[in-house]
This record gives C-alpha cells, sequence and structure tokens, in this order.
C-alpha cells in the first residue's frame, strides 16, 4: 500500500467511522500532531484523546479529501471537514448546526506509518458558523 492509501485510510477509518483501534496500524508509536484547532499532542493516546474531543462535539464528523499530493516521504491534502455541532466547541455552546471548513494537512512518514502531522484550518469560517453571525461555507477552489 503507498502512502496516499494510507492518508486515506487514516480519514476513512480513523476519523469518518470514529475507529481508533486503527491508530496503532496507521500512526507510528511517537507520532507528533498539531491539529488545526491549535492543539498539539504526542503518541497514541495523545491522538485518541483529539480524535474523542473533535467527534464529540461535532456529530455525524466527516473528513472528504479534496486534492492529495505526494512528494517522496510526505503528503499533503487538501480536506473538507465537517459535522453537526452538538456539544460545546471553541468556546461556542451547541447550535445543532451543520459547519464546515477547509483544511490543509502535511503527512510525514517513516516507513509505512505517519510520524508527524501538520494540520492547518480555515477557523474564521468555522467561528461564523459556530457564532451563527454568517452563513459564509469554505469554497474548494
Amino acid at each position: 500500500m503507498n502512502i496516499t492509501d494510507l492518508v486515506r485510510r487514516f480519514y476513512e477509518q480513523i476519523w469518518n467511522r470514529g475507529d481508533k483501534v486503527m491508530i496503532p496500524e496507521i500512526l507510528h508509536e511517537g507520532v507528533t500532531f498539531r491539529g488545526s484547532l491549535g492543539q498539539t499532542k504526542r503518541g497514541h493516546d495523545g491522538f485518541a484523546q483529539y480524535v474523542d474531543f473533535v467527534r464529540d462535539a461535532l456529530a455525524e464528523y466527516q473528513c472528504e479529501i479534496q486534492e492529495i499530493v505526494c512528494d517522496g516521504s510526505k503528503v499533503f491534502a487538501k480536506v473538507l471537514f465537517s459535522g453537526v455541532h452538538r456539544k460545546e466547541f471553541l468556546g461556542y455552546p451547541p447550535s445543532f448546526k451543520r459547519v464546515q471548513w477547509l483544511g490543509a494537512a502535511l503527512f510525514t512518514f517513516d516507513g509505512d506509518k505517519i510520524s508527524d502531522l501538520w494540520v492547518l484550518g480555515d477557523l474564521d469560517v468555522l467561528r461564523e458558523q459556530l457564532s451563527g453571525k454568517a452563513e459564509r461555507t469554505p469554497r474548494s477552489s
């Protein structure tokens, strides 16, 4: 399996299905992670906590890869993140509305596992949706 397929598995199995059992199969034991929401985590347990945090606050959480590029041991993915805001999130009370925002993720591999992941998301669009002050949604172009 090539590393772009592993990135697809990462999003489909861990994020979209919430299958944290897959974390050791896809992520290096000492993985470092900097999420689009500003949190930094290390290792399988730290990453699993982040998955729980996001999926708990956003029901039906999904990550849809818009574009993927591979260069050696690195993969870049442009991703559309979405979910239903069901619990307090980023300081905003639940709105029970669907929110979505674009992000860019840079994956670094050590062998056949992700060793580092750095994600940057369009938090301005997300915060506007969470606050209910705007109906602006992300554009993928």
